[in-house]
């Protein structure tokens, strides 16, 4: 779009392998669609990407979260910010979305074809003219000047061949942005219980995050989980995804401010039955589950908590051992960590380093960013990058 409005003498062409578009755009943030982030500094802006980071940084400078919210309001969309910084329309509705970049492409003159898979592109020239050819599923085969590729991310590496074969190096894909299953957890009865702020630690690895978490019946799911999984992608998956995580279900206390904090509520409420006594605003369910993990029996009072018990539940609330066997993976949310290494692309021009007029946007690339927005904001600066170079009528 960003091209045929650049470029009006331009006959830009979209071709669409399914028979549907947008499909990622409709169910983001549940139907709602999450734009971007309303984080308005391009070098933090940068910082939510576990790949990619530095590469973008510039990028955001020319069209981030700032440009994206003005080009939206500029085509009648209006995006609003929640609490989290996440930006949805203010009709709360993916469509609203989707009808309005459907009406650009087709005001701009966008021609677009679905169930066109491209097989193969081959560089070519002839007397001196140097163009495409781009051979689709269908047996046919088209003639193009300059060519964007912005296919996604793909779970397989050969998905990557015929990128390859143009010479461009693939740095292997892994899944980003799931969930843990933990099939012993000693909580799973209470799926649907959530936390607004809890941290998720890596057993023996630097590697934690902290933010709203959610039981499932499967294991943990919620913010936290989601974007420690895109920072360690690369190690879970070279873990098979097995390893032990630990969760503390209060992160502003130390192990010695909460045990002065219990020490103190022992001393004013003796008589109040631990079991039943939620603290720290935690859900009274999950309070009794730390309490039973604790082996803390039902009618025990403060006033007669024996301090074994009292470690346990100290550990429970601050490390509490989930052991993880496996991962959730929304297909439709589906976000690759690997893709087309960055040393082979111009990232201001999002043009091919190896291949002149070839193009690359997003998620194809070996870029990926945690959730908030941030993946849809990556795909919005890379594709105005795209098109605006591709714009530039050649010599």
């Amino acid at each position: 779009m960003t091209c045929a409005e650049a470029n009006p003498a331009a006959k830009v062409v979209l071709l669409e392998k399914t028979g549907k578009l947008l499909s990622k755009v409709r169910v983001s943030g549940g139907g709602r669609c999450n734009v971007t982030h309303n984080c308005l500094v391009p070098t933090v802006f940068s910082q939510y990407y576990p790949r990619g980071s530095k590469q973008l940084k510039e990028a955001f400078k020319v069209f981030g979260a700032q440009e994206t919210i003005a080009w939206f309001q500029k085509r009648g969309v209006q995006l609003k910010a929640e609490a989290d910084g996440r930006m949805f329309p203010s009709t709360n509705s993916s469509e609203t979305i989707v009808n309005c970049l459907m009406q650009e492409a087709h005001g701009v003159g966008v021609q677009i074809k679905t169930g066109a898979g491209v097989e193969s592109i081959e560089p070519r020239t002839e007397e001196n003219f140097s163009y495409f050819k781009l051979q689709l599923t269908d047996g046919t085969s088209i003639k193009a000047d300059k060519v964007l590729v912005c296919t996604g991310g793909s779970p397989k590496s050969q998905s990557y061949g015929w990128l390859q074969k143009l010479g461009h190096k693939i740095k292997e894909p892994v899944p980003s942005l799931f969930t843990f299953n933990v099939p012993s957890s000693p909580l799973k009865d209470l799926l649907g219980i959530s936390v607004p702020k809890a941290r998720v630690r890596i057993a023996g690895q630097k590697l934690e995050y902290e933010g709203p978490l959610l039981i499932t019946h499967w294991g943990y799911s919620g913010p936290a989980v989601l974007k420690l999984s895109a920072w360690g992608a690369r190690y879970f998956y070279e873990q098979k995804y097995n390893f032990t995580a630990l969760i503390t279900w209060i992160p502003d206390f130390t192990e010695e401010s909460l045990r002065e904090h219990l020490q103190q509520y022992r001393q004013s409420h003796p008589k109040k039955t631990v079991a039943t006594n939620p603290l720290f605003d935690l859900p009274q369910r999950l309070w009794r589950g730390l309490t039973l993990i604790a082996e803390i029996p039902a009618e025990v009072k403060w006033a007669e908590m024996p301090g074994k018990n009292t470690n346990k539940l100290i550990e429970a609330l601050l490390r509490l051992p989930v052991e993880v066997n496996g991962k959730t993976t929304f297909k439709e949310e589906f976000v690759t960590c690997g893709g087309i290494e960055l040393s082979d692309v111009n990232m201001k021009t999002m043009e091919s380093r190896l291949v002149p007029n070839l193009y690359f946007a997003y998620e194809v690339l070996d870029v990926d960013g945690i959730t908030g927005g941030f993946n849809f904001q990556a795909a919005w600066t890379t594709g105005y990058l795209a098109g605006m170079n591709m714009a530039i009528k050649q010599q």
